[in-house]
């Protein structure tokens, strides 16, 4: 659908569904995309730097009340780690840029990055364990955790432990979403064994680093299903219905899954190997549709830069 693009990491569609901001991870550069794949340049967030690994500019979320306030959120990596940033957007070119939320240890992996509006009108971000496994679980820490907080980098109303904290021992956590009851799904990367898709409570604690998949202790919340690192190593997350879609970096497909309530219930593998990695998977507002970025031109993907696309899947079944 659209070509020529370096690691599009993230998607967020203007509130009126017609186009959307995508990011580029490396180039710190921010394109919006028409529903017909027309892609045009409207600037790049300002302080962003790479990490030689996973960290640059990640996430993007358009403010739900965009056509009045004209903001836009992202989550980069800076000198000082990684940050939450506003930016206006007026539909042409991004300007005035103010950091939001600070103090998210940054390393060369596990930086998160994830940032989504919720159906409260709240922002949530992954935030990764930057390779301190012990932040995770650290209450103090905003590492190894995903966020809630208001558009002023506040910590949201109820909020589990009146920070910026909602949920807590995660490794790297990466997609989110959220299902047609309000629940709170997300993908994330496991170690050496299991990637995870966890149905995500306030205050919740997902165990890492003393379990990766499956615990036995109480004191943990398990995941609704696991899959080996080979087969996923998962990064977007989108929900249509009743059905996930989970986009597989190593594994090089997209998954599906049908939610029973609570619940995972059948697991299926789409285009394996067929596009290579997929990094963002987002529904199309309005339409039976998802759009998927690869993210195949740095040092895993090994394509030259500009090999990446986005592409546009209807959803059937």
């Amino acid at each position: 659908m659209t070509e020529g693009l370096t690691v599009p990491w993230a998607v967020s569609w203007l509130p009126d569904g017609q186009s959307a901001l995508v990011t580029q991870r490396n180039d710190f550069r921010v394109y919006l995309v028409t529903r017909s794949g027309e892609k045009t340049d409207v600037g790049t967030v300002p302080e962003s730097e790479g990490t030689g690994g996973e960290g640059g500019l990640m996430g993007v979320a358009v403010s739900p009340g965009w056509e009045t306030d004209q903001s836009v959120y992202f989550m980069h990596t800076s000198s000082d780690g990684n940050r939450v940033a506003r930016m206006t957007f007026d539909g042409t070119a991004l300007s005035d840029y103010t950091p939001v939320v600070r103090g998210i240890q940054k390393n060369r992996y596990h930086n998160g990055g994830r940032l989504a509006f919720g159906p409260d009108g709240y922002l949530y971000a992954t935030a990764g364990d930057a390779q301190h496994t012990e932040l995770s679980q650290d209450p103090s820490s905003l590492n190894g955790k995903i966020l809630r907080f208001t558009t002023d980098g506040e910590p949201a109303p109820g909020n589990p432990f009146g920070t910026l904290v909602y949920s807590l021992g995660h490794r790297n956590p990466q997609g989110l979403a959220w299902d047609a009851e309000g629940r709170l799904w997300s993908a994330e990367l496991g170690q050496n064994t299991y990637d995870e898709l966890n149905l995500i409570e306030p205050g919740g604690n997902y165990g890492w680093p003393v379990c990766e998949g499956v615990c036995d202790d109480p004191e943990y919340t398990n995941p609704k299903a696991t899959w080996t690192t080979a087969e996923a190593s998962p990064s977007g997350l989108a929900i249509v219905g009743d059905t996930a879609f989970m986009g597989a970096l190593r594994g090089q497909r997209l998954w599906r899954i049908e939610l029973n309530g609570t619940e995972a219930g059948e697991i299926t593998s789409h285009f394996q190997g067929t596009y290579g990695r997929f990094r963002a998977v987002v529904p199309v507002p309005g339409a039976n549709e998802i759009w998927l970025t690869t993210s195949n031109a740095d040092a895993n993907g090994g394509r030259p830069p500009g090999a990446d696309r986005i592409l546009s899947s209807t959803i059937t079944g």
